[in-house]
């Protein structure tokens, strides 16, 4: 989490916002004691602080604490964050089984976070029983949301048919607006889309885009793509994307 993102999940306003870019183990000092005082906002604000280092030693085991503490009084992105740290193994052992349920509190709170790992969970059976109709309407409500990754897997389910009629125009349109959410694949889904349209230019700049944020197996793969394509333009962005690395 930013600084700028963890400033807007705490409380103390401009004040703490301004010492958590000028001194942020002072505002780390300021948000545990509001944490302490039972403040959810500062005590989730304090469990990303651990799992970030910012302001402390990095300390997953009091992530997880302040994380729960936080769940347990309502708050959603806590958690969904508790959800992540079960999932991951952060500050203590991996229950995808947990993980998938605290996904599922945050869901049904309404954060897309939530939403989108709820779905991507019963997609893959992963902590709870695979339900790839359940994992559409969760994907189908995180888009809506505005989760740009949620709407590039749901432009799957459209393009191929998966619990729904087939429907490209609609997969498009969503490749598209995941694409300019930023999601990396989303990008890449709609980068495809304007290729097959001849608008080759503007598949390069999405790609570029893509491989800047993207981790690096899926940049591998992708550069595997890009040099077996018949189009000059993308067969050069692979050489690129080799050199670089």
């Amino acid at each position: 989490m930013t600084r700028d993102a963890l400033s807007q999940s705490a409380t103390g306003g401009d004040v703490l916002s301004h010492l958590l870019r000028s001194d942020p183990a002072r505002a780390h000092g300021m948000l545990l004691a509001q944490a302490l005082a039972g403040d959810c906002a500062s005590q989730l604000a304090v469990g990303q602080m651990y799992l970030g280092g910012i302001g402390c030693e990095r300390d997953g085991t009091e992530a997880r604490y302040w994380f729960q503490h936080a769940a347990h009084q309502g708050a959603p992105m806590a958690m969904h964050m508790l959800g992540r740290c079960h999932e991951n193994g952060w500050g203590g052992t991996v229950d995808v089984g947990l993980a998938a349920v605290w996904y599922r509190e945050s869901a049904e709170h309404g954060l897309d976070l939530g939403m989108y790992h709820y779905a991507n969970a019963l997609a893959q059976g992963r902590g709870v029983s695979r339900d790839r109709a359940e994992a559409f309407r969760w994907f189908s409500r995180a888009a809506e949301a505005g989760h740009g990754r949620a709407m590039h897997f749901l432009g799957q389910y459209y393009e191929y048919g998966w619990e729904t009629e087939p429907d490209m125009a609609r997969a498009c349109e969503l490749y598209r607006r995941s694409a300019e959410a930023g999601d990396y694949r989303g990008q890449c889904s709609w980068a495809s889309v304007l290729t097959g349209l001849g608008r080759v230019e503007e598949a390069c700049a999405l790609l570029r885009a893509a491989i800047a944020h993207a981790p690096d197996y899926f940049v591998d793969a992708l550069r595997g793509e890009l040099e077996h394509s018949r189009h000059p333009a993308l067969r050069a962005l692979a050489g690129g994307v080799a050199s670089a690395g």
